[in-house]
């Protein structure tokens, strides 16, 4: 996948993320569980480009770097 690629996926995400916060009313079960999956898979595709990133300056090849579990993400020390 290319930063690009990368990139456009972020919009999409952050786009329902923002169709789901503007709602205006309470969020249902299904809708917070959404919303969660949402925020976790744009912590995974943030961590994805910073990985990707950090190869490419390291002289390695980007398309080494895969995304990683949420779990995974999640759990990193802020």
């Amino acid at each position: 996948m290319t930063n690009d690629e990368i990139l456009a996926r972020i919009d999409e995400t952050v786009a329902e993320e923002h169709r789901l916060r503007s709602q205006g009313h309470g969020l249902s079960e299904a809708e917070r569980d959404q919303l969660r999956s949402a925020e976790e898979h744009l912590d995974q595709l943030w961590d994805l480009l910073r990985r990707r990133d950090a190869l490419r300056r390291a002289g390695q090849d980007p398309d080494a770097a895969g995304e990683q579990p949420a779990t995974q993400v999640e759990s990193y020390l802020q």
